[in-house]
């Protein structure tokens, strides 16, 4: 099974939480300009890493978990939570970003630390599940979506 996929998704989605915590430190230390830039990367990075997974469990499948059974419903438990965490992270993200290009700031600063923490749990928890599936434990077979999240 290669690994090539989930390694570029998931490298993908913790640059654009780096990028994120970058500009919230440029934010901070008043550098509008330089916020606007790295957050749009930041966008640019979460889109591909969205593109790469929608990609991949079209054509390929998404992959078991092939851990031990007894750490099968703790890990499917996180999945779980890391996809619901994941859902609203990107709309959050999306929310925040109109707020920004339509210029709407009083909204965009309301919204925008929140989108930040949920992004930087999703990106953690992103590359936990990376961790699980395949370097910690063998991954198991590849499935349908479904299949995989609740374990069948």
């Amino acid at each position: 099974m290669s690994i090539l996929l989930p390694t570029i998704s998931t490298s993908f989605i913790v640059i654009s939480g780096i990028l994120v915590a970058c500009g919230w430190y440029a934010v901070a230390k008043k550098q509008i300009d330089r916020h606007r830039k790295i957050m749009n990367w930041a966008a640019i990075c979460a889109t591909i890493f969205f593109l790469t997974y929608v990609s991949r469990t079209a054509f390929v499948g998404n992959t078991h978990f092939g851990g031990p059974d007894s750490l099968k419903p703790l890990y499917q438990t996180f999945l779980i939570f890391h996809i619901v965490l994941a859902t609203v992270g990107g709309v959050m993200g999306l929310v925040t970003l109109r707020y920004a290009y339509k210029n709407n700031l009083a909204a965009h600063r309301k919204i925008g630390p929140w989108t930040s923490i949920v992004w930087f749990v999703t990106a953690i928890t992103g590359a936990t599940v990376y961790i699980l599936l395949y370097l910690i434990y063998p991954g198991g077979e590849t499935a349908g979506v479904l299949d995989v999240i609740f374990g069948r």
